[in-house]
């Protein structure tokens, strides 16, 4: 038990602090805020609070749990909705109303609700288990089903296993490690600032399907990569991760909102309940988990909804599941370290930045991978940052930090935003790292011509804009014609494939074999409009195709009559053309 001796905004100094630890969870003031000691000298000791420390007075006490800041996990945590330290928001709100009252100390998970738990038909009396070993499951969704693992720490023989419907804190099974017998719950606890421990790392080798044509045909990720969208305000950040959210083919989707506007907030946590499983069409949210830690709440909370949302993605990952984390935005979680690092009156660095910010970022991208388990499962995390750099400038230092440490740059161009280009992902500033270890994917699952249609359709982009400086100097009408057709084919690809309506139910996802037909037609017509060309046809008759417009619209096809429709599309195009080229 300490006493505080000084309060700087969300920073407390308490002293008589003796036997305290780094990182360990306090109880300050009278109210019992939440804190964690982030800095310990002799018998005094530095705390950050994660809530409003407005009315706390020198003197009161200050309460050290002994234990560092860690999340429950368990059966009901899907589906929920949390704040940064793991609270659940719909308890709150019935317990303090509208408004989060300070000290408030709810359950993250539900310790009344029974479970029925099966054991794994393996578990028996005298069955070796240890750390991460998988003994039974609950069906927590329909569309999840929750591994029970053995907690960190614990290896030994099963004594007593059983099945039936039991809460997170009834014992399931008992396992003697020879020194004692050790009680197990379906309920564990994990630090959140220590990676979880697996057996080895494993290459990413397919990638995270995310219906998003611009980034599976040109920019993929890998499961277990990490990826980054960096772009000014307005830029559409926010969507595009609200968008692969809901559409990738992860199994798991955690999405993170750190520091971003409450009315954005506000529109995830009402939309997200009422959206469908596009792979399933049950609720999304039965595979969903929603942290929130609005721009309006306690600063120092930031940083520990950063740590709660990666811990509990190691947890899915552990049980063999594909993991997807969206983390918007990284640059509020920095802001917060500076916040921080200035009231401890650290050294600054870049821009008043912590010197230790490039150290954090890496320690945070670094926990996605794709991991053989302890469980044996193989599962995967992939990490997908939003960074909000002041003014879209890229070299601040949140944005260096976090391009040093990712292999996906999805940058986000405010002009095409403005121009109503959704998404805004400029295809000549982006990069992907991940192209060649998934090459050999492509080619099993997509055929060779995948690779071949994205090069060529990136060739006539990047031409595109190399002429689009020279119209912009002599008109086009002083292009050759050869010239003029590229920059037609540009506009194409850029407005009837890279262009996807978020808000259309059929647009805003789509399937790579429909992307590769979309893109496929579109060079098709390349290739016959250049026939057409040397066989002396006007540029201008080519440009007024009829099939033109049928192609624009291939992005409202659904998917069952997709093919059926876009090889009528390429007959037409051929028996059009051959029209043209017969005169």
């Amino acid at each position: 038990m300490g006493i505080i001796v000084k309060i700087a905004g969300p920073l407390v100094i308490a002293d008589d602090m003796r036997g305290s630890n780094m990182y360990d969870v306090v109880k300050v003031g009278t109210l019992g805020l939440i804190g964690e000691v982030i800095q310990l000298k002799e018998t005094t000791a530095v705390i950050q609070v994660y809530e409003d420390t407005s009315g706390i007075r020198p003197g009161e006490p200050v309460e050290s749990s002994g234990q560092p800041l860690s999340v429950e996990l368990g059966p009901g945590i899907l589906t929920k909705i949390y704040d940064g330290v793991q609270r659940p928001l719909d308890v709150i709100r019935q317990k303090s109303g509208v408004y989060i009252r300070r000290g408030i100390n709810v359950a993250s998970i539900d310790r009344g609700k029974k479970w029925k738990f099966m054991p794994e038909k393996s578990m028996k009396k005298g069955s070796h288990v240890s750390e991460g070993t998988i003994i039974g499951h609950v069906e927590e969704t329909p569309l999840i089903k929750h591994f029970i693992m053995v907690p960190q720490g614990i290896s030994g023989k099963i004594e007593t296993i059983k099945s039936g419907s039991f809460t997170v804190e009834d014992t399931i099974a008992t396992v003697s490690t020879g020194k004692k017998v050790e009680k197990l719950t379906m309920m564990q606890r994990r630090p959140v600032r220590m990676p979880a421990r697996y057996k080895s790392r494993i290459p990413s080798d397919s990638p995270l399907v995310t219906g998003t044509r611009v980034i599976d045909m040109f920019f993929p990720v890998a499961k277990g990569g990490a990826a980054a969208i960096p772009g000014p305000f307005g830029s559409g950040k926010t969507v595009t991760q609200h968008s692969l959210a809901k559409y990738s083919d992860s199994k798991i989707v955690i999405y993170v909102g750190c520091g971003e506007r409450g009315n954005e907030m506000t529109e995830v946590l009402t939309e997200f309940p009422e959206l469908k499983d596009p792979q399933t069409g049950r609720p999304l949210m039965e595979r969903t988990i929603l942290i929130a830690n609005t721009s309006n709440m306690p600063v120092a909370a930031r940083e520990a909804s950063i740590y709660t949302g990666i811990t509990i993605a190691e947890y899915f990952r552990d049980m063999g599941y594909d993991v997807a984390l969206m983390a918007d935005s990284t640059s509020r979680w920095a802001e917060a370290m500076r916040e921080i690092s200035t009231r401890l009156e650290e050294m600054p660095g870049e821009e008043g930045y912590p010197a230790y910010l490039a150290k954090r970022l890496a320690e945070f991208y670094e926990r996605a991978g794709r991991v053989n388990a302890l469980s044996g499962n193989v599962g995967s995390v992939t990490l997908v940052g939003a960074v909000s750099p002041p003014g879209g400038d890229i070299s601040e230092p949140v944005s260096q930090g976090t391009l040093r440490v990712v292999k996906t740059f999805w940058a986000l161009d405010a002009s095409l935003a403005n121009s109503r280009h959704f998404p805004s992902i400029n295809w000549l500033s982006s990069y992907s790292l991940y192209i060649p270890q998934l090459s050999k994917w492509y080619q099993t699952n997509m055929g060779e011509n995948f690779a071949k249609l994205r090069d060529d359709a990136m060739q006539i982009l990047q031409r595109e804009a190399e002429l689009k400086d020279i119209v912009q100097l002599v008109g086009a009408d002083a292009l050759p014609d050869t010239e003029r057709l590229t920059l037609e084919i540009g506009r194409m690809v850029r407005e009837d494939f890279l262009r996807q309506n978020a808000f259309d139910e059929i647009d805003a996802s789509t399937s790579l074999k429909k992307q590769e037909m979309m893109l496929d037609v579109i060079l098709h017509f390349r290739d016959m409009a250049a026939r057409a060309l040397d066989a002396q046809v006007t540029i201008d008759k080519i440009v007024a195709a009829k099939v033109r417009a049928r192609i624009a619209r291939m992005k409202e096809l659904k998917e069952e009559a997709a093919k059926k429709e876009i090889d009528s599309i390429r007959g037409d195009t051929d028996k059009e053309f051959a029209e043209l080229t017969k005169g």
